[in-house]
């Protein structure tokens, strides 16, 4: 039987006051907790899809992806501060905290927001769209339990954030 666990995020959001857009995940998973950076799993299609979009080598280092997503002008963060969660299961999610999003939308130049996954959007519209006051826009999740998408498919989808980049 697995047992919830309260998890704090842990790490601080990517930007700076160049940031255009803000890519929001959900929740740190186990994996991104134990590296301590976004994406940590070895199978989540995050880093290789991004460098591909922009045409960029795979970063490797926690540095070297910060430095990419900030000379790309892309923001990073998650929509939970804490929450109660089972392992990495987005729908065993409850008992949530928000991120304070105004940290890096008050700060930057961000123009849209866009959601890694249905429950990134769904947490966002719940609790912060009203005091974010923007939309945020729905991409297929990079996460390897959407196995349905194929990494071309993905980079087809995720191909409308260099129309803010550009």
């Amino acid at each position: 039987m697995n047992a919830y666990t309260h998890i704090k995020h842990g790490f601080e959001p990517v930007f700076d006051e160049n940031s255009q857009i803000l890519i929001l995940g959900t929740l740190p998973s186990v994996k991104s907790r134990e590296s301590a950076f976004y994406y940590g799993h070895p199978q989540n299609r995050f880093w290789r899809l991004i460098s591909r979009l922009l045409g960029e080598e795979l970063p490797v280092t926690t540095a070297q992806k910060t430095e990419m997503l900030l000379r790309r002008h892309i923001a990073l963060w998650d929509v939970i501060a804490e929450c109660d969660i089972i392992g990495s299961s987005d729908s065993s999610i409850k008992n949530v905290t928000p991120t304070e999003l105004s940290v890096i939308v008050d700060n930057s130049k961000v123009k849209r927001i866009f959601a890694n996954g249905g429950t990134a959007k769904r947490l966002y519209d719940k609790y912060q769209k009203e005091k974010c006051g923007m939309d945020i826009v729905l991409l297929p999740s990079t996460s390897p339990a959407n196995a349905a998408w194929t990494m071309n498919k993905l980079e087809n989808a995720w191909s409308k954030i260099l129309e803010i980049l550009e």
